[in-house]
This record gives structure tokens, C-alpha cells and sequence, in this order.
């Protein structure tokens, strides 16, 4: 006897369509498959990335990593000997906190290292099509009809239970079911570029990090073991809309041009020609009063967007990743419950680290004179308070 319509529903799998093979998307692949779905990952680019900057993965990173069964294979980098200093125009420099740690020690990693660990847990077991992107989604109350398009301009028109976009801070998927960039976009005033560096700085030992810091402009050096340290220029603009996002290296060779401290300064953007492994890109906050509409839901940098000031962006995507699995084992057959669940569960941590990144900007590119001198006090309260708990613990 066949199947009753009303019942038919619970005996088929559930169909999924992950746009973005970054750390968000695949933490969501884990975790659905989990709970008996068919993820399929859609990714814009050729194959699958490499590398990236220095990550700092905290508590709330790590719990979700070893919930997810990825943290046990992911590559770790933390020097067995860190030191972080302060270089001033004049040359000199001062040891200050360790910027990687504020208040627990973080494993230090590569973007590439979580998006390693991640790709182990979904190969072979999920469905990936490179070169391929949305091109149009009529959304639905029970499902949602997307045309996709691949790099040869082919397009297939597919049907999915929930269409999940973990694109990027300039998602596709959000523009094309919530509306432009510009309606959710929160500038925070600046620009970064992030690459890996090919040497060490002269002076420095293997496990130095520095900061060169001048009011609106950065240059920040997180090392790490057995890989290159990470270079983060960053400085501040009056309009992050009219920048250029093409051409770092003239654009950072004039803005640092008079803060070259001992060579730093040029043979950091010597290294930047050797690399296309860079983002480059002005820093905004994505804010929005829903992160799904009818079967679809927006996760990560798409959704929120962090910025690398929060220190927690890839720790926000293995999140919610999380989250949203948890949210369908709750509801399991009640995707809009599960959908009302999983904001609910995280927008507390999204409000409470969005609160703050304006305010950490300031740590990284300060504004003025005052918040450069007092983010060298802080940098140094941060480091006598650490050496007299060390002491008391001893």
C-alpha cells in the first residue's frame, strides 16, 4: 500500500543546499547529515582554499569544533615561546600582552587549518559542486526552487527542504532573497589586508609577534608554528564604500610610507607580491532583524559578520553550525520551530560580541592620539597583570 500524502514526508530525506564551502558551510554540512539530511555544498570558486591568516580559536571555537568531531584533527600553531612587542617610530620597542590571549589561551591556527579539519569531516559523505553559484531563488513556505549556474554558464533549476547561505560578508544568497548590501552593512570606518608573511622580521625571534601602531593605521604580526606569521595592515577611511578592494600593495605602500620602522613596513609588502593568499577588504558588521525567511536562512558572515576584530568570526560559524543541528534534533520535523530555535539560541552571542567591535577597532587601528596612548597602557596593564597572577599561581 503506498504512503498516505500527509505521511509521505517523513519517510523521504531532507534536502539542503549549503552555498559557501567556508568554515560556517561545512560546520552546517557535519552537522546536518547528523541528523539524517542530504546537505549539498555549492562553492563559487574552482576548488576547495588554502591556507588564510592566523586565527585564534577560543573556548566557545573549540567546544564547537569538538562537538562537531573536528577539533582532535586540527592543525595547531601555537608557538611554544610567544612574545609580543610594541615597536615605536623611533625603533624601540616594548614587550606588552600577548594580543592572541586577553582572557584564556586560544589554540593559534590558519583559516586553512579549521577549513582542513572541517573538509575531513564532510568528504566523501557530502555532495560538493565547484564553480557553481545561485543565480535566482523563489523561496517557499515548505521548500525553495534554485537556479544554479556553473562557470560554463549552465543552469539547472533544483528543489530544496532549506537553502542555507554561508557565502561571505557579500553573500549572493543574501542579496538575493533579503535585499542589497547596503541595508545591512554597519561600517566600521576601516580597511584591512591579511597575508601571510615569507620571513621573519629582522630582529625578531621564531614566536615574536609586534605591532607597529600610528593614529589610523597598523600593522599587527601574529606568529605561529612551523608556518609563516600573518601580517594584518589595518587603517582607518572616511569612505569604505569608495575604496578600492583590487590593489593593496600601492594603496599600502602610500598610506605606511613614513612609518617604514627598521625595513618592517617594506619587506612585509615585499612579501605581499609573492602571495595571492590575501584578503583585502574594508570591515563592516552585518546587522539584521531576521537571518531566515520562508525556507531560507542565512548563517556566519552572511548573517552577522564579526570582523576579524571580534577575534570570533570562525568560531561564530562552527557555532552556528552547531546550533542549527541541535535545533533540528529538537524540531526534527518542524523546520520553521527549528529555524525560530536556532536565532533564539544565537543572536545572544552575536549581540554580545557585535556589541564590543567598534570598541576593539580602537585596539587594533586607533582613532586619535588619546586612544593610541591608551591602548599601549592597556597593552601594558594587560601584561603586568598576567606576570603577577603567573607569579601568584606558582
Amino acid at each position: 500500500m503506498a504512503a498516505s500524502p500527509s505521511l509521505e514526508g517523513h519517510y523521504m530525506t531532507q534536502r539542503a543546499l549549503i552555498v559557501g564551502l567556508g568554515i560556517g558551510g561545512m560546520s552546517a554540512a557535519i552537522a546536518l547529515k547528523r541528523q539524517g539530511w542530504m546537505p549539498v555544498i555549492i562553492e563559487r570558486a574552482p576548488e576547495r582554499r588554502k591556507g588564510g591568516y592566523f586565527i585564534g580559536l577560543r573556548d566557545e571555537g573549540k567546544n564547537a569544533a569538538a562537538a562537531l568531531g573536528v577539533l582532535d584533527v586540527m592543525e595547531k600553531r601555537t608557538p611554544e615561546h610567544i612574545q609580543f612587542w610594541d615597536v615605536r617610530k623611533d625603533g624601540t620597542r616594548r614587550r606588552i600582552a600577548d594580543l592572541t590571549q586577553e582572557t584564556n589561551a586560544p589554540i593559534a591556527l590558519l583559516r586553512g587549518d579549521i577549513e582542513e579539519a572541517l573538509w575531513h569531516g564532510i568528504e566523501g559523505q557530502v555532495e560538493v559542486r565547484f564553480s557553481t553559484v545561485p543565480s535566482a531563488i523563489v523561496n517557499g513556505d515548505t521548500q525553495a526552487q534554485v537556479t544554479l549556474r556553473t562557470e560554463d554558464d549552465e543552469e539547472t533549476t533544483e528543489t530544496y527542504d532549506l537553502v542555507i547561505g554561508a557565502d561571505g560578508v557579500r553573500s549572493t544568497v543574501r542579496k538575493l532573497v533579503f535585499g542589497p548590501d547596503e541595508a545591512f552593512f554597519h561600517s566600521i570606518g576601516t580597511m584591512l589586508c591579511a597575508f601571510p608573511l615569507a620571513r621573519s622580521a629582522e630582529g625578531f625571534k621564531a614566536g615574536d609577534g609586534l605591532m607597529i601602531a600610528d593614529v589610523k593605521r597598523t600593522l599587527t604580526v601574529f606568529p605561529l608554528a612551523g608556518r609563516p606569521s600573518t601580517a594584518l595592515f589595518s587603517y582607518r577611511i572616511r569612505n569604505p564604500k569608495r575604496a578600492s578592494r583590487k590593489d593593496p600593495l600601492s594603496t599600502l605602500l602610500q598610506i605606511f610610507s613614513d612609518l617604514d620602522v627598521d625595513g618592517i613596513i617594506s619587506k612585509a609588502l615585499e612579501d605581499l607580491t609573492m602571495t595571492d593568499d590575501f584578503l583585502f577588504d574594508s570591515v563592516q558588521m552585518v546587522k539584521m532583524p531576521r537571518w531566515s525567511k520562508g525556507r531560507v536562512l542565512l548563517l556566519g558572515d552572511s548573517a552577522w559578520c564579526l570582523t576579524l576584530y571580534s577575534g570570533m568570526g570562525a568560531s561564530a560559524g562552527m557555532l552556528g553550525g552547531q546550533v542549527l543541528g541541535e535545533a533540528l534534533a529538537a524540531c526534527p520535523h518542524d523546520v520553521d520551530g527549528a529555524l525560530q530555535m536556532f536565532e533564539a539560541r544565537m543572536r545572544p552571542f552575536v549581540r554580545k560580541h557585535q556589541r564590543f567591535i567598534v570598541l576593539r577597532s580602537q585596539l587594533f587601528v586607533p582613532s586619535n592620539r588619546f586612544s593610541l596612548w591608551g591602548r599601549r597602557v592597556l597593552w601594558q596593564v594587560l601584561l603586568l597583570s598576567r606576570k603577577y597572577l603567573s607569579r601568584m599561581s606558582a
